[in-house]
């Protein structure tokens, strides 16, 4: 198996000033896992149609050719329609350097009529590593310099 990365945690910072002692970085719970678990890092409460942002604490540094595809635990999303708002996250390997050191940031709803309640440690996300490739002709030269969002504009 190859490793091609690995978690830290991000420095402090007001976000996260809090509960910065309590983060979990992500792991796998077994042997034969995909996914890296991604644990709350404090209480949440969750109304029906509420969106919430969620500071994980978390950043990865990835070896270049590989991606970080984030994706909701099936049993919140079976049990509660607590989705991602972007469907999969993509944290690319110039991430770790971005302006805001690669903060792991999930955005998730609870579609449910339920409320959720969740506890600190519970995991709440999957990351699974995967390699990819670019086209012969990709000539691309731009590096990144912002967060989320930062190489839309």
């Amino acid at each position: 198996m190859k490793r091609i990365a690995k978690f830290y945690k991000v420095s402090l910072c007001d976000e996260i000033k809090d509960y910065y002692n309590d983060i979990i970085l992500p792991k796998r719970a077994t042997k034969a896992s995909a996914g890296y678990d991604i644990y709350l890092p404090y209480d949440l409460v969750v109304n029906p149609n509420e969106t919430v942002k969620i500071y994980t604490g978390v950043r990865c540094k990835i070896h270049e050719d590989y991606v970080l595809m984030i994706f909701p635990r099936s049993s919140l999303g079976l049990k509660y329609k607590f989705t991602l708002d972007n469907t999969v996250g993509i944290i690319d390997s110039d991430y770790y350097n971005a302006d805001n050191e690669g903060h792991i940031i999930l955005s998730m709803t609870n579609h449910s009529d339920k409320v959720l309640s969740l506890k600190k440690g519970d995991r709440i996300a999957q990351g699974i590593f995967l390699e990819y490739g670019i086209t012969e002709d990709d000539e691309t030269v731009t590096e990144r310099k912002g967060g989320i969002g930062s190489t839309g504009k």
